[in-house]
């Protein structure tokens, strides 16, 4: 089994998440008393989210560069960032380490391929629904579609992660907001929703909607747990 190297605390309550899922997801596969084997390097979110304020994405750029190096010495064997707004960073990430690197765009395009879904919504901060690193990787190595929110919406799904659910708040009002937003979009054609900030799956769920949900932190980590399991060879 391969040693997962996981960057964390953007949210801490997604991260604490990601760690549940992967290690259900190895105990569901191998059984018995097993657990993964995983590293997790948490970064302080107040010094991210100031910084992605400022719009000063080369310190970003380092501070992501120092925490996969980190997890790498510590002997992880591959990375994942446990955001979606970070992957931002990923080029970099990988530009400045040696071990395999899951692009949780990557994850998640593979997912809806599965599931024959050319036209999707993707939701999350305003940096990934305005800005190309997420879409890029949909549209041209998947041939999907991707259609964002009007700007008043996106607004409003940005407001809603960092001022209510990176804080661990739930809130009712919020939930009726997002479930109109994607009810909107469906009207635009789209066959599923990308739940594209690993914070929304604490508001939306695919009992909410009646399109599929895409939950990209489950997706991300059920991915990387494949990636790590890929050799195994379980005596008999």
């Amino acid at each position: 089994m391969k040693t997962i190297g996981l960057i964390g605390g953007m949210s801490w309550e997604s991260s604490a998440i990601y760690y549940d899922l992967i290690n259900k997801e190895v105990k569901q596969i191998l059984g018995g008393f097993n657990s993964a084997k995983c590293i997790l390097n948490s970064v302080n979110f107040a010094e991210i989210e100031f910084l992605q304020r400022q719009g000063d994405w080369n310190k970003l750029n380092q501070k992501m560069i120092e925490a996969a190096q980190q997890l790498e010495n510590a002997g992880a064997d591959l990375l994942i960032l446990g955001t979606n707004t970070m992957h931002l960073c990923s080029e970099e990430i990988i530009k400045n380490t040696s071990i395999p690197f899951l692009h949780i765009a990557t994850a998640t395009g593979k997912n809806i391929k599965s599931k024959k879904l050319d036209q999707v919504a993707l939701l999350g901060t305003k940096f990934t629904m305005e800005k190309d690193f997420y879409k890029k990787i949909l549209q041209e190595d998947f041939g999907i579609k991707v259609i964002i929110p009007n700007e008043t919406d996106r607004n409003r799904i940005h407001r809603i992660i960092y001022d209510e659910l990176v804080l661990g708040e739930i809130r009712e009002e919020s939930k009726l907001v997002m479930k109109q937003i994607i009810k909107d979009l469906q009207h635009k054609g789209v066959q599923g929703t990308i739940l594209g900030c690993t914070e929304l799956p604490l508001l939306i769920t695919e009992n909410d909607v009646d399109i599929p949900v895409f939950n990209t932190t489950e997706i991300h980590a059920k991915s990387a747990v494949e990636m790590a399991l890929k050799e195994v060879i379980i005596d008999s």
